[in-house]
């Protein structure tokens, strides 16, 4: 069983408190990736949710940009649905784009990612998912 990062408070204080303007990175049009379903969570709950994709598509009604640091306007919090390998490049993006939180999905892991988002002052939740987590605090 690998460690989860991210206790509850700071589960409740991203949810609540980070921010309603979220950046689902790894968003695409894809109704069959566990992206689009937590995205539209996310808008039910009135968050602006932001399509971070190569392909830049609309998703859900928004804008897609290719990347983080091209999202001409301020992201509160940076939901991660991107392999292990490429998280730690977009917790550096999220980070330099002044977001305030930084969420990892269910297995999207790396600590020294985690570290570096903490050091910089930000809330950082890894390997958890906000629609479980919305249902869990309900």
């Amino acid at each position: 069983m690998v460690e989860t990062y991210g206790d509850d408070e700071t589960v409740r204080a991203i949810l609540r408190d980070a921010g309603d303007t979220w950046a689902v990175v790894g968003l695409s049009n894809n109704r069959g990736r566990a992206a689009h379903g937590v995205a539209a969570l996310l808008q039910r709950m009135g968050k602006r949710v932001v399509p971070v994709h190569p392909r830049a598509e609309t998703v859900l009604g928004e804008q897609g940009w290719p990347s983080l640091r091209e999202v001409p306007f301020p992201v509160d919090v940076v939901d991660v649905f991107v392999r292990s390998e490429a998280a730690g490049a977009v917790a550096d993006d999220a980070i330099a784009v002044g977001a305030r939180a930084v969420w990892f999905q269910l297995g999207v892991i790396d600590t020294e990612a985690h570290r570096r988002v903490r050091e910089a002052g930000l809330l950082m939740v890894m390997d958890r998912c906000p629609a479980i987590e919305y249902g869990r605090m309900a």
